[in-house]
């Protein structure tokens, strides 16, 4: 297959872990430069030691919190004043808790919104100022299949997904009549450590959300985006949804225990 995107530069959200730190871990084969941003300093450091070992190309991380306006601001302009980025992955994301709504706690709500949501927004503006007259750009919104199909306790995550998806729509709308591609990766359960966040660090009741099947891979999450991100310029996926063979949709999902 042709390499479309050696010598890109790569900006990943969420990037110390889960399918952000396969990302880059995979993306090292394809001749790119590396933007990593997150909130775990330290992990980002061992990440980017890792891949200095077998990795030639430039490895830049910062300390962001997408859900700080503020601290996005300043962040991406300092990465705009020594880099251009030309492709924008953002994959911060979390799910907080499963309560039915009238039991859910409103500060997990806040962060699901801030970081699902408001993140994203805040790290796309000014990257889409930048990207917009490029030759060729591309932005990956990291949604779900629960944006699609909501799921008792699954509530305001699944109201953020969707939301991601829509402003996913909204981007290829307005960027009607530039090169910058906009694209939605909708997993469904991938086996990271996304639901030991959900259930605050509780291995048990992670453990139990991939039990009797074969979840999906931060691996095969991270194959899928860059599948999508290596094409042609004339070529836009505007749209996937990637799930186990044993899940088609939040219902339906097969286990054999």
């Amino acid at each position: 297959m042709k390499n479309f995107i050696e010598n890109k530069t790569v900006l990943i959200t969420g990037a110390s872990s889960g399918i952000g730190e396969q990302l880059a871990t995979d993306l090292i084969y394809y001749k790119v430069n590396l933007v990593l941003v997150g909130r775990n300093i330290k992990k980002l450091e061992k990440l980017k030691n890792k891949l200095k070992e077998n990795y030639s190309r430039s490895i830049s991380i910062y300390k962001l919190d997408v859900r700080n306006r503020k601290e996005v601001d300043l962040t991406i302009s300092n990465i705009l004043e020594d880099q251009s980025i030309d492709i924008l992955v953002n994959n911060a994301g979390l799910a907080l808790g499963i309560e039915k709504l009238h039991d859910g706690h409103i500060d997990n709500w806040e962060d699901m919104i801030d970081t699902n949501i408001k993140g994203l927004l805040y790290v796309s503006k000014p990257l889409i100022k930048h990207m917009k007259n490029k030759d060729t750009a591309h932005i990956v919104n990291i949604g779900s299949v629960a944006g699609k199909m909501a799921y008792p306790g699954g509530n305001v995550y699944s109201a953020t997904k969707a939301a991601v998806h829509s402003i996913t729509d909204s981007m290829n709308a307005d960027l009607f009549e530039t090169n910058v591609k906009v694209t939605t990766i909708a997993p469904g359960a991938v086996e990271t450590n996304f639901s030991k966040v959900r259930f605050v660090g509780d291995q048990n009741k992670a453990d139990q959300v991939y039990s009797g099947f074969t979840p999906l891979s931060a691996g095969d999450v991270s194959s899928a985006i860059i599948n999508v991100i290596n094409t042609p310029k004339h070529v836009n996926i505007q749209y996937l949804d990637i799930m186990s063979t044993a899940q088609r949709n939040p219902y339906l999902l097969y286990r054999e225990n």
